[in-house]
């Protein structure tokens, strides 16, 4: 089994990828590949609203040049999904934002039951918003996302300061422990249980 996981941090050697390899270390030490991705120093475009996309015939997103349709494609591919990024005024940073909205957009139905959680980190306030946030993306993506003892948000400035955060360090690594454990009750359930039956969507909108 293997999980990508996304940071979405503009640094590379930041606190965000700090908490993310505590959590892949974690998860290798039960059996499961990880895979670190760094999209938050890339060039990432927004969403166009083009509707390229919903047509079943295209291949992911009409915006070609930056990196989102291959690691779309890799998420696809993988069991599980980790999304770790900073809080920048109580939200995901830009770049983190517009590589969420076209990959879970363009990929719609490619990540329904699969493994996906999400850490940030924060200097004070505002990081439980960040964390719901990207856990918008799991539940509109019908995925499952495992527990922990609080909320997944790791305090600290300073490059390295999050690993004084005790507590937030532990709820982190008991968290990828839970990924873990339910990434094999999926696999075999998936063995034994058929998948709920999908339905036609409908869509309703409330202005006519």
């Amino acid at each position: 089994m293997k999980v990508i996981v996304i940071n979405g941090s503009p640094k590379a050697n930041g606190n965000t990828s700090v908490i993310l390899k505590i959590m892949c270390e974690e998860l290798e030490q039960q059996g499961i590949e990880t895979k670190i991705v760094h999209v938050g120093d890339k060039l990432i475009h927004g969403c166009k609203a083009c509707g390229y996309c919903s047509n079943p015939k295209n291949d992911g997103c009409v915006i070609k040049d930056d990196s989102v349709n291959e690691t779309a494609r890799e998420m696809s591919e993988a069991d599980g999904i980790i999304l770790g990024s900073p809080t920048y005024y109580a939200n995901i940073p830009g770049t983190m934002k517009s590589f969420l909205d076209r990959v879970f957009y363009s990929s719609k139905g490619c990540f329904k039951y699969k493994v996906g959680t999400a850490i940030t980190t924060v200097r004070r306030a505002g990081g439980d918003d960040v964390v719901r946030q990207m856990r918008n993306y799991f539940e509109l993506a019908e995925m499952l996302v495992p527990p922990s003892q609080y909320w997944l948000a790791v305090y600290g400035r300073a490059p390295g300061e999050v690993l004084g955060d005790a507590e937030g360090i532990q709820s982190i690594r008991k968290n990828a422990g839970a990924m873990a454990w339910l990434l094999k009750v999926v696999d075999e359930g998936k063995k034994n249980f058929p998948l709920p039956q999908a339905e036609e969507r409908i869509f309703t909108n409330f202005i006519r």
